[in-house]
């Protein structure tokens, strides 16, 4: 069954969305950034609009890049936090030259899923579960096994951005993740290799990408042999997947089929889409997960 998930996220609120723009507050900010997915028209007036603390302005030059605009007294970066059951996390935030500010907020469904999943393998079998995340970003999936007491394994190919995770690590008071800078494909090929096993692996891939000596990711031609490397070092029993394919807009029921032929037909399993609501009850679609437990 597909499902839609929305997390209980008190540090962000998703306050209005329209004319290809969406307005959020993370923390005590707030931000006007551009949302392809934002088809109809804002219900909130101008002058709350124009109210937000950062503004971000495309490049007309450039599709991806652009600024942002501060209000006085605006920070370039502050913090949030995030919790759930026992978990506390602390993350930094920063305004990016490609509109982003170092969390996807609708992430934190996947969070929650992580986090339960690690302690009730911990539970189960007395001992820390061993978990990969790729693609890691500035780790929210991290931070999330992290505090469920896994040995986590952070492969991301940007090292600013892994320092970036470091960052966040040591805001929400933990230590002792693997840091890898290298292309997710390249690793996992080579842990393939070594005969590695992980007891969950997280997958968050963007469309187009490049590793870290310049080697090339495409979604559709890599993600199958992604999977397939995965599926390889996938403990048999007890062991859970997060995938999310929210780059590319692409169907929950398209991410079941890749990975039902990789891995199998898992014990239990959820899909569907991550979203947020506006305030005007306007609902926008954030992301395309799939995830399941052995």
């Amino acid at each position: 069954m597909i499902e839609q998930l929305t997390p209980d996220f008190p540090d962000y609120e998703l306050i209005d969305t329209g004319d290809f723009e969406k307005l959020e507050r993370f923390g005590r900010y707030t931000t006007r950034r551009p949302e392809p997915q934002a088809i109809w028209h804002r219900s909130l007036s101008d002058d709350v609009w124009a109210s937000a603390d950062a503004s971000f302005v495309k490049d007309a030059r450039s599709d991806d890049r652009g600024q942002w605009h501060l209000r006085r007294g605006v920070p370039q970066s502050w913090e949030i936090g995030y919790g759930h059951a026992d978990m506390r996390l602390r993350m930094r935030l920063a305004l990016t030259s490609f509109k982003h500010v170092g969390i996807f907020p609708e992430q934190a469904a996947n969070w929650d899923f992580i986090y339960d999943s690690c302690r009730e393998l911990q539970a189960q079998s007395g001992s820390q579960p061993r978990v990969l995340n790729l693609f890691a970003y500035t780790g929210g999936a991290t931070l999330a096994a992290r505090a469920a007491g896994a040995h986590v394994t952070h492969v991301d190919s940007v090292k600013p951005v892994v320092t970036w995770a470091r960052e966040n690590m040591e805001l929400s008071g933990m230590d002792s993740v693997r840091w890898i800078v290298e292309d997710a494909l390249k690793f996992v090929r080579r842990e393939v290799r070594r005969g590695s096993r992980y007891n969950g692996i997280i997958l968050d891939p963007p469309a187009y990408g490049r590793g870290a000596d310049g080697e090339k990711w495409v979604l559709e031609q890599n993600i199958c042999e992604m999977l397939e490397c995965c599926a390889a070092l996938l403990e048999p029993r007890g062991a859970f997947l997060v995938l999310n394919l929210y780059s590319m807009g692409l169907s929950a029921m398209l991410a079941r089929t890749a990975v039902r032929q990789a891995f199998g037909i898992p014990a239990t399993e959820q899909l569907g889409e991550l979203y947020f609501e506006d305030r005007s009850h306007k609902a926008i679609p954030l992301g395309t997960y799939y995830r399941f437990r052995r």
